[in-house]
C-alpha cells in the first residue's frame, strides 16, 4: 500500500502541482481545502504525513498544528508547513509549535518530493 500524504491547501494550482509531483512518485495524495474541518480530515484519513498551508479559510495552519501536537494520536505526525509567508516570525512560530519541516511558496518540485521522501521515506 502506498504511503499517504494529506495536503491541506486551498489554492487549486498548488493542490494540482503537489498532487501530480507526489502521485507520480507513487504516493497517495488526499487534498482538503478548509481549515475549519482539517482536524477531522486528519482523523478520517490517518495519513503518513501532512502538508499544511499556513493561511487557510476558516482556521489557520498554526492553530491546526498546535492541536495536532497536543493530541496523542497526532503528536508525532510529520508536518511540513507550506506558505507564501516565509517571514522569520512565521517560521519561528511553526518551529515552536513542533513543525517537522517548513517550505515557502513558490517551491521547486524536486524540493517538495525530496522533503516528503526525507520525512516518510519512499512511496
Amino acid at each position: 500500500m502506498p504511503k499517504s500524504v494529506l495536503l491541506i491547501e486551498d489554492e487549486p494550482n498548488i493542490i494540482e502541482a503537489i498532487g501530480f509531483i507526489l502521485s507520480r512518485a507513487g504516493y497517495q495524495v488526499i487534498s482538503h481545502g478548509d481549515g475549519t474541518t482539517a482536524l477531522d480530515a486528519v482523523t478520517r484519513e490517518t495519513p503518513d504525513m501532512l502538508i499544511l498551508d499556513l493561511m487557510l479559510p476558516g482556521r489557520g495552519g498554526l492553530d491546526i498544528l498546535r492541536d495536532l501536537r497536543s493530541a496523542s494520536a497526532t503528536k508525532d505526525l510529520p508536518v511540513m508547513m507550506l506558505t507564501a509567508r516565509g517571514q522569520k516570525h512565521d517560521r519561528d512560530q511553526a518551529e515552536h509549535l513542533g513543525v517537522t519541516a517548513f517550505m515557502t511558496k513558490p517551491f521547486a518540485n524536486q524540493e517538495v518530493l525530496q522533503q516528503v521522501q526525507t520525512l516518510i521515506g519512499d512511496a
